[in-house]
């Protein structure tokens, strides 16, 4: 068997199957630490974004951000939905293989990638054309609308650019490239940190300079994702007598994750639409929490592309035993880090509050959230564990389940009660929802696989029997301890 690097820079086709040994809590922590940077980092440019933006003293501005970011939720989570598929189908490749060379994995990431960059351009030109019935669906109104239609008209064309990059990042973590695969993101935040300044206060660009920035980074993130995956040894060539049966697998997964996703950014757009209600501080407010929510707890979207090459390549090896750990490692893994990271926030809640320029409504909603609010995360992030199991054990359907319930009947009456009592009740509610289908979907993960032990008992490997003088006593043989 080949070797490989701790970096996951192994040379092309040459990375084992590696998560089907080894400690289970590393394997998760190290993807879900690099995973975590890397998608902070593509959130990071849009909370760099409004960082910025808020210090021209337009909340005008800052609630065109809250509204435009509202509609590219959705373009980002069906983007997301098409990686957990690509992600899903190379990792089983690699694990039934037990690594790339000689696997279906370079032919299945070539062809996805293409499928991808059709259907994201095809969905950025059409949020483009609709941009202003979407936005009066929002109840965005004067000057923040056209300020968020400007915003959108510049971006959305773009939308490939990003979710490639994001696809690119998917594949090299089914590989376990996951030094590379957090680069590809860490690389691009990098560079629109150093663009946005120059844009919006330089060339006095404003809401305009900070959409080109973020145009220019999704692009320069396209190409480091595509350099990667081509010297990681993914970069295969699609073949179109198989290409049908390629998509189909990917679509497997990638279909009813896509809908899974959806529903998180259906249940904060009915979110901003109620806050607009209360005025333009109120979503400026709700906006600044939207985009320091992922950058605080990375970890918890991380997980959900992390953990899933580990189940995935462990299925395909026929280890249940070492799926059921992955889940209970991610699951610990994940309470620590948002215990850790609501800390933090408690703790420079006031720092926040005067970096974006916070004051009335904005300032409250602020200091409620890292208070209190920021814990359910730990219930957000519970879901979310869950629904990487879901998609990456054959059973895509309950995450589109459970999302939909939480982003309805876990969000909508709690929003509608809240409001009665003003936009810090609406951000109560909000935060209610995600109780219930966070503890329903860890329950129904362990169920699942439960049910896959029944139906397919691990086989481990053959104890080594003690020989006399010979240097090991028992046994390889490995147990998950229950």
């Amino acid at each position: 068997m080949a070797k490989t690097s701790h970096s996951g820079a192994a040379g092309p086709g040459s990375a084992h199957a590696r998560f089907v040994s080894g400690s289970i809590m590393r394997h998760v922590s190290v993807m879900a630490l690099t995973g975590t940077i890397g998608i902070v980092a593509v959130f990071a440019v849009d909370l760099l974004n409004f960082f910025y933006l808020s210090r021209l003293g337009d909340k005008a501005v800052a609630a065109a951000v809250g509204f435009a970011g509202a509609i590219g939720f959705f373009q980002i989570s069906i983007g997301i939905g098409l990686t957990i598929g690509i992600g899903a189908a190379v990792s089983t490749a690699i694990g039934r293989a037990d690594g790339i060379e000689g696997s279906a994995a370079p032919r299945i990431a070539a062809t996805s990638l293409i499928a991808m960059a059709v259907i994201t351009l095809a969905l950025g030109l059409v949020t483009a054309v609709f941009r202003n019935p979407l936005l009066d669906l929002l109840h965005a109104t004067g000057e923040t609308k056209s300020l968020a239609a400007l915003y959108l008209l510049i971006t959305c064309p773009a939308l490939p650019f990003m979710i490639i990059g994001m696809g690119g990042g998917a594949l090299l973590r089914s590989a376990g490239a996951a030094r590379r695969a957090m680069n590809v993101t860490l690389y691009g935040a990098v560079a629109v940190a150093a663009m946005d300044p120059v844009f919006i206060f330089v060339l006095h660009l404003g809401l305009e300079g900070a959409a080109i920035s973020t145009v220019l980074s999704r692009a320069f993130m396209t190409l480091l994702g595509l350099y990667y995956i081509r010297r990681q040894g993914l970069l295969g060539r699609p073949d179109t007598a198989l290409a049908r049966a390629d998509l189909t697998q990917v679509g497997r997964v990638a279909g009813p994750a896509i809908l899974t996703n959806l529903a998180t950014p259906v249940g904060s757009a009915y979110v901003t639409h109620t806050m607009a209600h209360f005025g333009v501080a109120a979503v400026a407010g709700q906006a600044a929490i939207d985009r320091m929510m992922p950058v605080a707890f990375g970890v918890i979207f991380a997980l959900t592309g992390a953990v899933g090459p580990i189940m995935a390549q462990n299925l395909g090896a026929g280890r249940t035993d070492r799926v059921r750990e992955t889940l209970r490692s991610s699951l610990i893994f994940m309470a620590i880090a948002v215990v850790i990271a609501w800390a933090v926030l408690a703790a420079a809640q006031n720092g926040l509050a005067i970096a974006f320029s916070s004051k009335g409504v904005a300032a409250d909603l602020l200091h409620l959230y890292c208070s209190w609010l920021a814990g359910s995360a730990i219930f957000l992030g519970a879901l979310f564990v869950g629904n990487a199991a879901f998609n990456n054990l054959g059973r895509p359907g309950y995450a589109t389940v459970l999302n939909w319930g939480r982003a309805t009947l876990g969000t909508i009456p709690f929003v509608h009660v809240g409001a009665q009592y003003g936009p810090l009740g609406v951000a109560v509610g909000q935060a209610g929802g995600y109780v219930l289908f966070g503890i329903a979907a860890v329950i129904l993960a362990f169920r699942v696989i439960n049910r896959l032990d029944r139906e397919h008992p691990v086989k481990l490997p053959e104890p080594i029997i003690a020989v006399p003088g010979g240097r090991n006593a028992v046994s390889n043989f490995e147990t998950d301890g229950t």
